[in-house]
């Protein structure tokens, strides 16, 4: 900021300095010599980071997929590549088909059956029998992520609230932490033949309302999801700010 003086004369003879305006000026503001990024520069730049820079990662590992599999060499053949991989599952989608059509065409055929037996008078002789099929590869995929959702579910139910008093509470915390790093490295190997026992003890029922088989898979999963969520909890728990406890 500059102060600019003038010499003024006055009728004495005199020169006296009078101070002026001020005048400011503003400062100079620095140029990098780069041009201001524009809306659509940007929306680009973000396009590229959040959807061109994934794409382009998928598309190289599939193409090092498909040039470096017929180089591996198997006692069963070459290594699939992306070709044939993508073809098998179109034809286990198709076989789920065909096994969807086959199971609504018996359901329809006992229909008929018992249609007509209740038309001749004969009622006794209805039957309503299950399809008894061989599961196709996508109805084991659904029943493996049904079991498994099944397992996070039951494990969440019982973690979560013991891992919440253990992270309460020093006094928990240090009587249940011997028993859950004692059970923690345990292999799910190990836990589904006793699993195992003590299901088959429990559900003796011809018609169980779950397959023993899920219910088992079930627990094993339950087993190794329980202690990482309870430890997660407990010292998510313990974080806690005191004063945030103190207010609630």
């Amino acid at each position: 900021m500059a102060t600019a003086h003038a010499d003024v004369a006055d009728d004495g003879g005199h020169e006296s300095s009078a101070p002026t305006a001020e005048v400011k000026r503003e400062p100079s503001k620095p140029t990098s010599g780069l041009p201001e990024t524009s809306p659509l520069s940007k929306l680009m730049r973000d396009w590229g980071t959040t959807l061109v820079a994934p794409v382009a990662g998928i598309l190289a590992f599939l193409a090092m997929w498909a040039a470096l599999a017929p180089q591996v060499e198997t006692s069963l053949g070459s290594l699939p590549g992306p070709v044939q991989v993508a073809e098998q599952g179109v034809a286990l989608f198709d076989e789920w088909s065909a096994a969807r059509e086959v199971e609504a065409q018996f359901y329809a055929d006992q229909d008929a059956r018992n249609q007509a037996a209740i038309e001749a008078g004969n009622p006794g002789s209805v039957r309503d029998f299950k399809y008894a099929g061989p599961p196709t590869f996508l109805d084991q995929i659904m029943t493996s992520l049904k079991t498994v959702a099944l397992g996070f579910l039951l494990a969440t139910i019982v973690a979560v609230p013991i891992g919440l008093v253990c992270g309460l509470s020093p006094l928990v915390n240090a009587a249940i932490n011997p028993l859950v790093q004692l059970m923690k490295p345990v292999s799910p190997l190990a836990w589904l033949p006793i699993v195992t026992m003590v299901i088959s003890a429990l559900i003796t029922s011809a018609d169980p309302l779950m397959p023993k088989a899920f219910v088992i898979s079930a627990l094993v999963v339950m087993l190794c999801s329980l202690w990482p969520t309870l430890i997660n909890t407990a010292v998510g728990t313990s974080s806690i700010d005191k004063d945030l406890l103190n207010v609630g």
